[in-house]
């Protein structure tokens, strides 16, 4: 299987803090990816970077054969720990604009979503609760039909009941050959869907392998063998 995403000694600072340091990885196609760590350990730091939004202080990162730039924008579809949606705009007025942006976006697929999730195309966003715009992002996010998608933190603002309907969104809308990359803190809830986990700490990989092998080698669950990684 071929890789998507590949690292080699990528590092970045800002001024004497060295947020990630020396991070090698090649992350290949058709994978469901936890990246995990605590608070502080660097996970949105490599999500922007992996967006453009950052630059790396040394070291290298490309996608697809691409440094992150405008080829790769056309290919990954990023939905960020903030919500960056403009309230004034209505729901349907969000869903054109990212036709108007990206030429994988899938209108149909979009509307099919917010249908599903009772949410009204003509609702201006800022009559939405909070937990419904991060619902009305993810579903824009995942109406692209990206090569890889990079979500930040995608059940963090949602009530519990809501987040298996969230991880079905996420399961039933990417193509097979696709990659998935999930930052989160709540693992336990996306554990029943990952393929492989990446563990960051104190801007540093301290463990990559697939979930089978966590639950046949060591006998645990993610959770738990993160917990006792980070004495959770």
């Amino acid at each position: 299987m071929s890789s998507i995403l590949t690292c080699n000694n990528l590092s970045k600072s800002f001024g004497n803090k060295q947020a990630l340091k020396n991070i090698n990885l090649n992350i290949e196609r058709g994978r469901i990816i936890g990246l995990l760590g605590p608070n502080g350990s660097g996970k949105s730091t490599f999500i922007k970077l992996c967006n453009d939004l950052l630059k790396p202080t040394s070291g290298e990162l490309q996608i697809m054969g691409n440094i992150p730039g405008v080829e790769t924008k056309k290919v990954v579809s990023y939905l960020p720990e903030q919500t960056y949606l403009n309230d004034w705009m209505k729901v349907s007025e969000m869903v054109q604009m990212f036709q108007d942006f990206y030429q994988d976006f899938n209108r149909e697929k979009a509307y099919d979503m917010l249908k599903r999730l009772n949410i009204s195309p003509t609702e201006r966003l800022k009559t939405l609760s909070k937990g419904t715009k991060e619902k009305v992002q993810l579903i824009l996010v995942m109406s692209r039909e990206a090569q890889l998608y990079l979500l930040d933190e995608p059940i963090g603002g949602v009530d519990p009941a809501a987040r298996d309907y969230i991880l079905d969104t996420i399961l039933g809308n990417y193509q097979e050959n696709a990659t998935i990359i999930i930052s989160t803190h709540l693992i336990s809830d996306i554990e029943k869907i990952l393929d492989d986990i990446i563990f960051l700490k104190d801007g540093q990989v301290v463990l990559t392998k697939s979930v089978d092998e966590i639950r046949d080698e060591n006998g645990k669950s993610v959770d738990s063998l993160f917990r006792e990684v980070f004495k959770c």
